[in-house]
């Protein structure tokens, strides 16, 4: 196995227990280093959705012209061209409408999963549930429309409230920020990525499994015993090392991309940053509610505010185009000002910690999960912001069709055939 985010984590627990040997290789020195490392934290598979909708394209265009956007463009844009003409087509009504079905289907059996595995490993994690869009104006509520209808048609479980209403449900929310209505998911909510994958990493290990850490990835060749050539960091001289296997699963996000290239496999792959803020919540003895009790959407800014524990993480923006490292500081600052319009003084934002990581995205929203193509290697990736709520379902989709079994749910328009 390549990767050990959150997806190869999970992936790497259901192939163990499933009997499969394991060994799984991580450039990096632990598992949920990159994007899984501080995301926002929600679980939300009521309201899981392709980036690629109606109406986004004029939405990203008119961002250009505000200060504080959902999407931004950095410098490197341009070498996107492809993946924004494959975007666009995507945001067309009927293919919307069939990747947020699938998106969907895969987020609830993938809830059904980590809920199971939860209760039956006895899981201890940051996480509580609730998760409510909030809704600034009676403009915002009318743009929100065409996903509360897609809300009823999925039959997901949610209610659409008043200001009132809301302000119970999260007591804490500022009483001078706009709100005109919310869509609360009581079944959704948040939780800790990073502790997750670390506990499934134990469970994995106990299981059997080996993690090969500081394991860089440097070329797959296909075939009946596919073999995976590895340098790992702490070797000297720098010799790169080729072990065989019965079969390579590939879950390293954007970090696949060259050696699938390699293979004939040019996956529309692209890195969108997105940021995040965490910080200790204020001990306030007269204000018990103090901050937010679970998970929020400013649906508007496409902002998340996440309860994890005795923390806040405020996190969100898109950016198409941005380098690794350099941090946009508008970007930064939308996240510092929706947190302040309805958590004002919340945190300790003296102590806070602030993350930049890249979502690996396709264009229409869903992730590949299968066989490549090539003999012997399989994929598991491309599930952009949405890594966290999908892949506990994705890596049992892929350990059941590895296994030769039918998978749990319909996995069609899963496959890399989609996108050709």
């Amino acid at each position: 196995m390549i990767g050990a985010g959150i997806v190869g984590v999970t992936t790497a627990f259901e192939l163990s227990r499933d009997g499969h040997e394991v060994t799984v290789f991580e450039r990096h020195a632990s598992v949920a280093a990159e994007t899984s490392f501080a995301n926002a934290g929600v679980l939300a598979p009521g309201y899981v959705t392709p980036w690629a909708a109606p109406g986004m394209p004029g939405k990203v265009l008119a961002g250009l012209l505000r200060r504080h956007s959902a999407v931004r463009f950095g410098a490197g844009t341009a070498a996107a061209a492809p993946w924004l003409w494959r975007f666009l087509r995507a945001c067309r009504k009927p293919a919307y409408l069939a990747n947020r079905t699938r998106m969907q289907r895969l987020a609830q059996f993938s809830r059904e999963q980590m809920d199971a595995l939860t209760a039956e490993l006895q899981l201890q994690f940051e996480q509580s549930r609730g998760y409510t869009v909030l809704l600034r104006t009676p403009a915002d509520l009318a743009r929100a429309h065409g996903g509360i209808g897609l809300l009823r048609d999925l039959g997901v479980a949610f209610e659409l409230i008043d200001a009132a209403r809301c302000r119970v449900v999260e007591p804490g929310l500022s009483s001078d920020a706009q709100l005109h209505a919310a869509i609360h998911l009581a079944h959704d909510g948040v939780g800790n990525c990073r502790q997750f994958a670390h506990l499934m990493k134990a469970h994995a290990i106990a299981l059997g499994a080996q993690f090969r850490f500081g394991h860089s990835m440097q070329r797959i060749t296909p075939g009946t015993q596919p073999a995976v050539e590895s340098l790992a960091s702490n070797d000297t001289p720098k010799q790169p090392r080729s072990e065989t296997f019965d079969a390579v699963v590939v879950c390293a996000g954007q970090a696949s991309k060259p050696a699938l290239a390699a293979l004939g496999i040019k996956l529309p792959l692209l890195p969108v940053y997105g940021y995040s803020v965490t910080a200790p919540l204020r001990h306030v003895e007269a204000l018990p509610d103090f901050g937010p009790k679970s998970g929020l959407m400013d649906e508007r800014y496409k902002v998340a505010i996440s309860r994890l524990g005795q923390r806040v993480r405020v996190a969100g923006s898109a950016e198409i185009g941005g380098r690794p490292g350099v941090m946009r500081p508008g970007a930064i600052g939308t996240l510092y000002k929706v947190l302040d319009d309805w958590f004002p003084g919340c945190a300790d934002m003296r102590r806070a910690q602030v993350w930049q990581g890249a979502r690996p995205m396709l264009p229409d929203g869903p992730p590949v999960i299968g066989p490549s193509g090539a003999a012997g290697v399989w994929l598991n990736l491309g599930h952009g912001s949405s890594g966290w709520t999908l892949a506990c379902g994705s890596a049992r989709v892929l350990a059941d069709q590895l296994g030769g079994r039918a998978a749990a749910i319909d996995i069609s328009g899963f496959g890399l055939e989609r996108l050709r």
